[in-house]
């Protein structure tokens, strides 16, 4: 053992963390041997003394009070190696010279999985020196493709490209001609629109030793290249040409070495050619013919002519479904097809008789034979690799009339194929899961029957299982099925109940970005159960979620809104709310709606700050958000994209914020106040949901009667009457919530009438099936007409001058009519007699339960607002008075939420007084005269109270 080298511990630390936190469970001798509490500095390491312990020797503690890693037996370092991503093998491997020797050990560069990586030319010839005996990659993507040239990986047998939809011949050429000990290919599953002929002519020539080859969506496979491949292939025995538009079918009898053909998905295929001269291939035992307009006649000719053939996959045949008798009326001879109308796992189990149930024939044939049978192996690895692929593409095109496929079979079948030993069937299996489940795109509804067919199936450990991978493919592919799945109530609960949220919390740390992505999506579902926001807290995941905002400000827009959108989700949760802020959610999110462009980020960062700031005196985070810097420009910036999500949850975001006196003015110097009325008056055919925002951001500007005459003179009138006659309450409530703040301005209230309002708003008091907007509508109209507009009302001409009179007249009295009306719904007879015959609390207290509004209680008035109701129970009209008596009522109702406020207020303004002169007025009508005591007797509870 050489001399422990020093090296860096927060390296060794990061790269245990993704083997022992995501699930590590392959070193069996350290987790049998070695017991040990490890704590950060220099504090002592408790290592058992149990005898057997032979490693605890080597972890002793060095000088420094840390264990010495680089003291561990080489053959233990080299299987941790062997259960490390890529990048945590390098990680460790620069830890000391001694490691980075271990790290380049030929044995642990077998296989390769490039696909996550951006691979530069750079970086291949670092890897070089490794790959010397490397005999299985697999990479993603045309440039990565272009870079593998550099590895000179010579004994290279098993190459795999997905998404390679720009590779081209030339490039390809190049890659197998370095190869040429290659033994399978495979490209897929999207199209190779750029690959040719020429190319498959090149690999037939360069590859001898060829067995498998797979390729997708290539345009024309003609004669040249298949012959190419039955002269210079010898030993190919599976080809699978999917998805593609044309293909020799003559050509391909001449491969007599094939025992398994795959043409799913490839159009154009002449059937009579092919059931005549595929039958010359006598060795072929399967063939998948899924997804293409097959006829019956060629079914069964092909069935009576291929004497070896064992199967026909024959999934998604329109011609085939519609004559479902196709393969009883054809000599099978032992011949399975395999189909949407029967059972897959009854036409398998003839292969294995005796087995007790057919839905585990796939677990009986990888674990439960006593012999191994290299046919049957052959045979099922090549059905399981099929199976995964066909079942994709069918979820993915999401046909009509599958649901008791998927239910019966399929998702049985995708939950089986999820155990097979062949990674690549068991991403497609766990992505196959992702998509089948999800019936509306556009929405993410889940569909419930499919998301209870996989519970049932025990798919929730599974996944979770491969989701605790050290393989990063079967960590994105799992974490992205259990978040589909998890739009699932109930199974979202059950992914808590088995430890899922500790795990996505895990992934989301990933260095991987289509992991944290993934994770970050599975973390967003699941924070919409209210249950679950608390638990991710405590998994360590909202730091997680921050994290990765700063971990990925460019380049990676969908990790971006998945991990905004569940910082939404938390930040409705008030305690959740405030750990976002702790960790720098704020800065995070403000960062997101300033600098990215990604319409569906912005969206998800406008939303988050809104719910941050949306829990009023709970806590801090509404000022706070208000106070970052740049955050009400930004939001000010969104409310004009585009885009309706933004523009709505950018506004939710300014309404909530107007709530704090110095946000409603920041909000108004960035330009709100402009923004929001050109938002108003273009959103009259967008969403109810945009329209009530719209119309709220305004409510919650004109709080202050600066903002309040600069919407009218912005001309924010004239749209907020149009939403106050939407047939949508939400809409309607909020518009009536504005239009009341801005009457309060003799200027706004005018311009109210001149624009119309007055019909509107009497059609609100009077219609409206919400208590709150009729309140408001009576408040906006009582405003209008206690006498303050009618110094506006006469300017300019005589004429005109006596016009407006007329018109206003005409209007004061249709309003206070309907004023009246309003009130006195609210006023019970029989309690209102009862209250006038006796000074008793009961009778009051009947009176006050039949008229309060409760969301009455969550409306918060200035000063002169209150000073204003109380100069209308002096006014004139007996309606005015009894309006403002009822208004005082719903403010001041003991338990409502701003009530000791109002209070306050009206005691500073000598309102008892007045309101006593109220009560006791002859002329008063009989509701404002109770209406005023019942205030009266509110202020003196408020009084007492406080004295307690």
């Amino acid at each position: 053992m050489q001399k422990p080298q020093q090296f860096d511990y927060r390296v060794l630390e990061g790269a245990f963390e993704s083997v022992f936190v995501i699930g590590f469970v392959g070193v069996c001798e350290m987790n049998r041997r070695v017991r040990r509490k490890c704590t950060k500095g220099t504090q002592k390491l408790d290592l058992s003394d149990q005898p057997g312990t032979d490693d605890a020797d080597y972890l002793k503690l060095n000088e420094g009070g840390f264990v010495d890693w680089t003291r561990l037996p080489y053959d233990t370092v080299i299987q941790l190696f062997t259960h490390l991503n890529y990048r945590d093998r390098a990680n460790l491997s620069s830890t000391c010279k001694s490691w980075r020797s271990l790290g380049s050990s030929s044995c642990l560069w077998h296989s390769l999985d490039l696909r996550t990586h951006k691979c530069e030319w750079g970086i291949m010839a670092s890897l070089a020196s490794r790959c010397s005996n490397l005999e299985k990659l697999r990479f993603r993507g045309a440039d990565n493709a272009d870079s593998l040239i550099n590895l000179r990986a010579k004994n290279l047998k098993d190459l795999s490209g997905d998404y390679c939809r720009k590779l081209n011949d030339s490039t390809l050429s190049v890659l197998v001609a370095r190869h040429k000990l290659l033994e399978s290919l495979q490209l897929g599953p999207d199209f190779c629109e750029r690959i040719t002929s020429d190319a498959i002519v090149a690999i037939a020539r360069c590859c001898p030793k060829l067995k498998k080859l797979r390729l997708s969506g290539i345009r024309d496979v003609n004669k040249d290249a298949i012959n190419a491949l039955a002269t210079h292939c010898p030993d190919l025995y599976e080809i699978g040409f999917i998805d593609c538009l044309k293909i020799d079918e003559v050509a391909l009898g001449n491969v007599v070495s094939l025992r398994f053909l795959s043409v799913a998905g490839t159009t154009n295929v002449k059937w009579d050619l092919a059931s005549e001269n595929w039958s010359k291939l006598p060795n072929l035992k399967g063939l998948d013919v899924s997804r293409t307009d097959v006829v019956p006649n060629a079914v069964l000719r092909i069935f009576s002519s291929l004497k070896s053939l064992e199967i026909l996959c024959a999934f998604n045949c329109p011609s085939l479904e519609e004559d479902t008798t196709v393969y009883t009326k054809s000599n099978c001879h032992g011949k399975m097809m395999l189909s949407f109308f029967n059972d897959t796992f009854s036409k398998l189990s003839p292969m294995f008789p005796g087995i007790e149930k057919e839905r585990a024939i796939f677990s009986v044939w990888r674990n439960g034979l006593k012999e191994k049978d290299w046919n049957l192996d052959e045979f099922m690895t090549w059905l399981e690799w099929i199976l995964s692929h066909s079942l994709l593409r069918i979820a993915e095109s999401n046909p009509n009339g599958l649901d008791q496929f998927w239910l019966n079979q399929g998702a049985d079948l995708l939950l089986s194929l999820l155990q097979s030993s062949q990674e690549d069937v068991q991403e497609r299996a766990a992505t196959g899961l992702a998509t089948f489940v999800v019936v509306d795109d556009e929405n993410t509804n889940v569909d419930v029957g499919r998301a209870e067919a996989v519970m049932k199936g025990g798919g929730i450990q599974l996944l979770l299982g491969l989701a605790r991978s050290w393989k990063e493919g079967l960590q994105s592919e799992a974490t992205k099925a259990i978040a589909n799945l998890s739009v699932n109530p109930a199974f979202a609960k059950s992914v808590a109940g088995g430890g899922g949220i500790t795990i996505l919390a895990s992934l989301a740390k990933s260095m991987n970005r289509m992991v944290a992505e993934e994770a970050a999506g599975g973390l967003w579902n699941l924070s919409v159960g209210e249950e679950h926001k608390g638990a991710i807290a405590e998994a360590g995941g909202i730091k997680a979620l921050v994290d990765l905002i700063f971990k990925w400000p460019r380049g990676g827009d969908g990790v971006l809104e998945r991990a905004a959108g569940a910082l939404a989700n938390l930040a409705a949760d008030d305690k959740c709310s405030m750990e976002v802020a702790s960790v720098g959610g704020i800065n995070a999110l403000v960062t997101l709606a300033r600098k990215c462009k990604h319409e569906g980020v912005q969206e998800q960062a406008a939303r988050a700050l809104a719910n941050l700031a949306a829990h009023g005196d709970s806590n801090t985070n509404n000022a706070a958000v208000g106070q970052e810097a740049g955050a009400l420009d930004a939001l000010v910036q969104l409310i004009r994209s585009q885009h309706d999500g933004v523009r709505q949850e950018a506004a939710g975001a300014l309404w909530n914020l107007s709530f704090d006196d110095r946000n409603r003015e920041g909000i108004a110097l960035a330009g709100g106040v402009e923004a929001l009325v050109a938002l108003a008056q273009s959103c009259s055919n967008a969403s109810p949901s945009l329209q009530e925002r719209a119309a709220g951001a305004l409510w919650g500007l004109s709080v202050s009667e600066a903002n309040s005459i600069a919407i009218g003179r912005e001309g924010g009138v004239a749209p907020l009457i149009t939403l106050a006659r939407s047939q949508t309450e939400d809409v309607h409530e909020t518009a009536a919530g504005a239009l009341w703040n801005l009457a309060f301005n003799p200027g706004n209230a005018l311009r109210i009438v001149e624009d119309g309002g007055v019909p509107a708003l009497i059609h609100l008091c009077s219609s409206s099936m919400s208590k709150m907007a009729r309140f408001m509508a009576a408040l906006a109209l009582a405003y209008m007409f206690d006498g303050r507009m009618d110094e506006y009302a006469l300017v300019g001409s005589s004429s005109e001058g006596g016009s407006k009179s007329v018109g206003l007249e005409r209007a004061r009295r249709m309003a206070l009519k309907h004023i009246e009306t309003f009130v006195l719904t609210f006023a019970d007879p029989q309690a209102f007699s009862a209250a006038s015959l006796s000074s008793a609390p009961a009778p009051l207290a009947q009176v006050t339960e039949s008229a309060r509004i409760l969301e009455a209680g969550h409306l918060r008035c200035s000063g002169a607002e209150i000073g204003r109701f109380v100069s209308m129970l002096r006014n004139q009209s007996p309606v005015l008075k009894a309006c403002a008596a009822f208004a005082l009522l719903q403010f001041t109702v003991p338990g409502g939420r701003h009530a000791p406020h109002h209070v306050n207020l009206l005691q500073v303004s000598g309102a008892p007084r007045v309101l006593r002169a109220a009560a006791a007025a002859a002329s008063a009508p009989l509701e404002a005269k109770i209406f005023a005591r019942i205030v009266l007797r509110n202020l003196e509870h408020h009084q007492i109270e406080s004295l307690a």
